[in-house]
């Protein structure tokens, strides 16, 4: 029997990357799930985003699983949408239990250069998409009466600093405070809630050339590229992969962490530790 058989998972940022992986692994487990991806470009974003290929691939992937999948392309800013496909995949799957709230963003300047485009979707993606995304699903959880367990996606960004991350960096604090104070507000429905900090993830978030610019590492091959990212790493590896971080996701939505929360789990190969030792 699989750690999350029978639930059903809404997961936001779904069509690649962390999203489509928590998908996976997450089915792997025996949930079905419901998935959503804004699958289109956002003017404010220096990078390459999802496609509607990219999720249906993403569709495909949890299928091949023998799970079921609700997948739909919906922009995490627009409540309304939300509400309307948790609904579709209540009404399809008869209940709610986990939450994901990994959809996110980036875009790299000094804050002051920012512009108040950048900065604003910075707050509407990574903050108040995340709030949107709980305030969709929370009275369905409850109203289940099932429990549950809510994981917000925060980053290492969400309890320090970056420079010229300044709007994601102030984003993801807030996503790391909201997950606090739902762990409080929710523990009485046994609903838990735990933020989860990845460290550099090898996503295409990542690898392009606005990032790879940005690292000072313009014209580097990928391999050349994840060696790049990953020296701030304490442990001695390659640069994290999507993967690990879905088996922290999926570990925080098991019963094995039925008494988790309020936490903030830290998934980074110790690049946020204050002391490192010399890789060899």
């Amino acid at each position: 029997m699989g750690r999350v058989e029978g639930k059903v998972a809404f997961i936001t940022g779904a069509a690649r990357g962390q999203g489509r992986s928590h998908a996976v692994r997450l089915a792997e487990e025996g949930a079905d799930i419901i998935a959503i991806d804004i699958c289109g470009q956002m003017a404010a974003v220096p990078y390459p985003m999802g496609t509607p290929e990219d999720l249906a691939e993403t569709v495909k992937l949890v299928e091949n699983l023998d799970r079921r999948i609700l997948g739909r392309q919906v922009d995490v800013r627009d409540l309304a949408a939300i509400e309307s496909v948790v609904a579709e995949g209540v009404a399809d799957f008869g209940r709610l239990d986990i939450v994901c709230a990994n959809a996110g963003i980036a875009n790299m300047n000094l804050a002051w250069e920012t512009t108040e485009e950048q900065w604003q979707a910075n707050m509407d993606v990574n903050l108040t998409g995340v709030w949107k995304t709980v305030k969709a699903a929370i009275p369905r959880m409850i109203e289940f009466g099932n429990g549950g367990s809510i994981i917000l996606t925060s980053s290492i960004a969400g309890f320090t600093a970056t420079a010229e991350l300044g709007g994601y960096v102030a984003a993801k604090h807030g996503v790391t405070g909201l997950a606090r104070a739902l762990a409080v507000e929710l523990a009485p429905y046994n609903i838990r809630c735990n933020s989860v900090h990845p460290g550099i993830v090898s996503t295409d978030i990542i690898h392009n050339d606005a990032f790879y610019e940005w690292g000072g590492i313009l014209g580097a091959s990928r391999e050349q590229a994840e060696r790049a990212f990953a020296r701030g790493n304490a442990l001695p590896n390659a640069l994290l992969q999507s993967i690990d971080i879905s088996n922290a996701v999926l570990w925080l939505a098991s019963e094995e962490a039925r008494y988790v929360t309020g936490t903030a789990h830290v998934v980074d190969s110790g690049v946020s530790a204050p002391f490192k030792i010399p890789q060899r």
